[in-house]
């Protein structure tokens, strides 16, 4: 377990070497929404719904499709897609169908040449690195989940910087924090 943990570490830590790319606008695009709708599927969907409470808990008006109580996406709201292949059929039919109503679509993937990449505004590239020892040390898409998360949540950070909150502030909108 170690060994696992240990190489996760490194592997997350070489993804970030250098900045993320769009970050910036990603940002921006974040502060400008009316509605920031969140969408991933399987290990993906979860690293997204992560987000979503964080978002939620600046204050953020946010859904994830999919969701029963999801409104409808609207012209000038906001899509975050994460999917590491860039290809899953879901994923690219809603980019899709998300910018011809007039949203913008931010997808973060390891793929910046997918399907799912072309449908979109902006594409936050996560890309950790392949060698022989991920398949048995961190398989499948693990590493990207993880690099993905961190990436997020430090989106988080700089988001309540711009907002001025604080945990204080977010811990008011915590769902259980009573």
């Amino acid at each position: 377990m170690n060994e696992s943990i240990d190489y996760i570490l490194k592997a997350i830590e070489r993804t970030f070497e250098n900045e993320v790319e769009q970050t910036d606008k990603f940002v921006d695009y974040i502060l400008a929404s009316k509605k920031v709708f969140i969408y991933g599927v399987g290990r993906s969907g979860l690293i997204a719904k992560a987000f979503a409470i964080r978002l939620v808990q600046m204050g953020l008006e946010v859904f994830f499709i999919g969701e029963t109580i999801t409104p409808i996406v609207e012209e000038g709201n906001l899509v975050v897609i994460v999917s590491y292949t860039g290809e899953t059929m879901s994923a690219i039919q809603t980019a899709n169908i998300v910018r011809r109503l007039g949203a913008k679509v931010v997808t973060i993937t390891a793929n910046d040449h997918s399907k799912l990449a072309a449908a979109s505004n902006v594409v936050i590239e996560i890309h950790p690195p392949k060698d022989d020892e991920r398949k048995r040390l961190a398989p499948l898409g693990t590493l990207f989940e993880n690099a993905t998360l961190i990436y997020l949540d430090g989106i988080v950070a700089t988001l309540m910087d711009k907002l001025g909150q604080s945990e204080g502030s977010m811990r008011r909108r915590h769902a259980i924090w009573v």
